[in-house]
């Protein structure tokens, strides 16, 4: 039964414009990243077979691009955390995270040969949070489409599913490949939760 009461505005139903903007601008950094960075690289680059963190690596032919990229593609996903009003707190914190995460992964470069420890804590922390905070995130309905229990749960199993192909991968042929398949759907997941909590909220909004 309607009470005749208006229906109060909160604030932690609203998508800051922002966060539009940030989360629109991590998948354009991180493919516009590794793509100029892998056509500043010479003959032998593979990016099927070879890793972004080679990219920004020590001794890459300008190595500044895709450290560049990895930094800015984790200051949008901290930024996105922060406007992404209408997820649960857990879910942002971790989303927050990831790009802080992200952040140290281009600040503990990996060295011209063999491995940095704490690059690679880095890098399994950063996908961890990346891949998991979906399902952290979701709220009861009513809540935006992609905020709800099975949209949230099925986008961290995708996402959990494309970090494991990459971990199978690390001595494979398409380390490179996995790689770029699992940072991208990161990379774009805020994104849709974003854009789809912005048009819900349009649509509730009275006339």
């Amino acid at each position: 039964m309607d009470s005749g009461q208006p229906v109060k505005s909160d604030s932690r139903g609203t998508v800051a414009g922002w966060a539009v903007v940030s989360a629109g601008a991590a998948p354009l950094v991180l493919v516009g990243g590794w793509t100029l960075a892998q056509w500043r690289q010479p003959p032998g680059y593979n990016p099927v077979r070879d890793t972004i963190s080679a990219l920004a690596a020590h001794g890459a032919t300008d190595r500044w691009i895709m450290t560049s990229a990895l930094a800015g593609l984790g200051a949008c996903h901290v930024v996105t955390a922060l406007g992404l009003r209408p997820a649960r707190c857990t879910g942002r914190l971790v989303l927050a995270g990831g790009g802080i995460a992200t952040v140290m992964v281009a600040a503990f470069a990996q060295p011209a040969r063999g491995n940095l420890v704490a690059h690679t804590v880095a890098a399994t922390v950063a996908f961890t949070a990346l891949a998991t905070w979906p399902a952290l995130a979701w709220r009861p309905r009513p809540s935006p489409p992609l905020l709800s229990a099975r949209p949230s749960a099925a986008a961290s199993v995708v996402l959990v599913g494309l970090v494991v192909w990459f971990a199978a991968e690390l001595h494979g042929g398409e380390r490179g490949l996995a790689e770029r398949a699992a940072a991208g759907a990161q990379a774009l997941w805020p994104l849709a939760v974003v854009v789809s909590s912005r048009r819900a909220r349009h649509r509730a909004a009275p006339g």
